[in-house]
């Protein structure tokens, strides 16, 4: 009889991720499964994609238009590809053309790009795209997203004007020293103005969204944490963590193409 194959470091890394996810869940009072794995996996190749698929995974993510749309049709069409980021909005038909498995876009950052994805959609035929409205809470302007003060009215616009756009969730990228700063991830609302406290979290903003929009909180989802903090923002009210370099090792940008 041959001997059972050997587990791969990366199906090891995802297995120990998901019981740590399971864990934060359950200290924050959530139910495990309400809480979405994307595996990040920007820069890695497709066999290694595949050994984590293997595994029984399904949700991964990435940020470059032209990596997604290579390795997507290589892969198990039932896999639920995330696009993760800032989007050219000249790029939205090549993302959607070229990834019919497309699940949720993290995240749109203004109503150009909003309108460009609807009409890819409407142009393509396909069902309506889940996205997420992608909010810069840190401030840095290095980073992508709505400033805090303009959410609530693209998330109206994205709902209301994009009918071909699912409106689900709100996504933010935190500082790099996150795991030392919780303050990053914590806002409080004062009419449709966020300012910085110590007090109130992201979920605070999704209440008032959700209040503004006439949704169920549990139909807006928060998306926030990634390696080095998903734990810590699971407990803070995450419903989507992007985990990359703990499941798939460090990244060769060198292997990075063009976007």
């Amino acid at each position: 009889m041959a001997a059972p194959a050997v587990e791969g470091a990366a199906v090891t890394a995802l297995r120990s991720v998901l019981l740590r996810v399971r864990h934060a869940a359950e200290r924050a009072g959530t139910r495990p499964e309400r809480v979405r794995t994307v595996a990040v996996s920007k820069t890695k190749p497709d066999s290694l994609i595949r050994q984590v698929y293997d595994a029984g995974h399904r949700c991964f993510g990435e940020n470059y238009v032209q990596e997604i749309v290579q390795k997507a049709p290589q892969l198990p069409e039932d896999i639920e590809w995330h696009f993760i980021g800032h989007l050219q909005s000249n790029k939205a038909k090549t993302l959607l053309g070229g990834v019919p498995n497309l699940a949720l876009f993290e995240g749109v950052d203004n109503e150009k790009i909003a309108n460009h994805l609807d009409r890819a959609v409407s142009n393509l035929g396909r069902n309506p795209l889940k996205v997420f409205v992608q909010v810069n809470t840190s401030g840095e302007a290095s980073k992508s997203g709505i400033d805090p003060s303009g959410c609530i009215q693209l998330a109206e616009y994205v709902k209301l004007r994009c009918q071909n756009l699912d409106f689900s969730g709100l996504m933010t990228i935190g500082m790099p020293d996150y795991t030392s700063t919780p303050e990053n991830f914590r806002i409080n609302i004062i009419g449709h103005y966020f300012i910085s406290s110590d007090e109130q979290t992201l979920s605070n903003c999704r209440v008032e969204v959700c209040k503004a929009l006439g949704m169920a909180e549990d139909e807006c989802e928060l998306s926030m944490g990634m390696s080095g903090d998903f734990e810590q923002a699971i407990e803070m009210g995450s419903t989507n963590v992007r985990v990359g370099s703990t499941i798939f090792g460090p990244r060769d940008y060198s292997k990075k193409l063009p976007n």
